[in-house]
């Protein structure tokens, strides 16, 4: 074996012994003091400024150009730690408070979607909690399959993966999967399944050009695509915090048209919500296309 691989082999070691220490011990702190803990740790980070802190303060500005934005970057790192904080407690978290402190915005539209069995496409940006709303949907009768990008070292991967489906969630691999990831998805919608996709960022060759709060953007071709190939309903989803608890609302279903019109629907529900809560869209990474092109 050589260095690099020894040195790669030992790294991969201690960031999985890292999470898990770090799991466990957050899970073994009182609520409070878990949560005071990460509030510190954002606004630590919020001094110290960095890449990602960076790249959010700019993706701020495009969202909230009238705000405050030393004061919107604060808050969108705190709550970005809260959702961290939340995922790492969320196996002690009972059921009950799962679902009472979920407050639903048009529940009826994910039911009738549901209860039709055409097949469901729920597509969310990186906002708010979707690891709990995730938990509440398993916990209220509606399972569902998601898709996960492989992290490494792979240990770590495992470990998330076995959390999300210790809450009722499917999950499959973007890439090195059994079978393509494309024909799962198929056959979960055509079974009359639900599927809950992350679609705000998608920089690849196979993303739909966008207009996102006024200029070019990039999304994920993925939940369209799906609802055209198999007659599924889309769903825009959106997620924030509340002081007592989480949001989440269900916009109303897109049409069937063609990618780039339901990805644009799709974008601009995103749109509207981001710029109610933007302190909880996490979004830490290149975005816009003229932020590539500036690169």
């Amino acid at each position: 074996m050589r260095p690099s691989d020894v040195a790669a082999l030992l790294q991969g070691r201690a960031t999985d012994a890292a999470y898990a220490g770090g799991w466990a011990l957050v899970r073994a702190l009182p609520d409070a003091v878990a949560h005071r803990l990460f509030r510190v740790g954002a606004d630590l980070a919020h001094r110290r400024g960095g890449k990602g802190v960076s790249r959010l303060r700019s993706n701020l500005a495009r969202v909230a150009p009238h705000a405050d934005l030393d004061a919107l970057t604060r808050d969108a790192l705190r709550s970005y730690a809260r959702y961290w904080c939340e995922v790492f407690r969320l196996p002690v978290t009972s059921t009950e408070r799962v679902v009472s402190g979920m407050h639903i915005v048009d529940e009826h539209r994910l039911r009738a979607a549901v209860a039709s069995d055409r097949g469901t496409v729920l597509a969310l940006p990186h906002c708010g909690n979707w690891d709990h709303a995730g938990a509440w949907c398993g916990a209220t009768g509606v399972p569902f399959t998601t898709v996960a990008e492989r992290l490494k070292p792979e240990s770590v991967y495992d470990r998330f993966v076995a959390f999300r489906e210790s809450l009722g969630m499917e999950v499959l691999p973007l890439t090195g999967g059994d079978r393509p990831t494309f024909d799962v998805l198929v056959e979960r919608l055509e079974a009359g399944g639900t599927l809950c996709l992350l679609s705000d960022r998608d920089l690849t060759a196979r993303g739909v050009d966008v207009q996102f709060f006024g200029a070019g953007a990039r999304m994920a071709a993925g939940p369209a695509t799906l609802a055209l190939r198999t007659g599924a309903t889309l769903i825009p989803t959106t997620l924030s915090f509340r002081d007592d608890g989480w949001e989440c609302v269900f916009h109303p279903e897109v049409p069937h048209t063609d990618v780039p019109t339901m990805t644009q629907a799709v974008a601009t529900a995103f749109e509207a919500a981001i710029a109610r809560h933007p302190q909880d869209w996490h979004m830490l990474q290149r975005l816009w296309l003229d932020d590539l092109e500036t690169r």
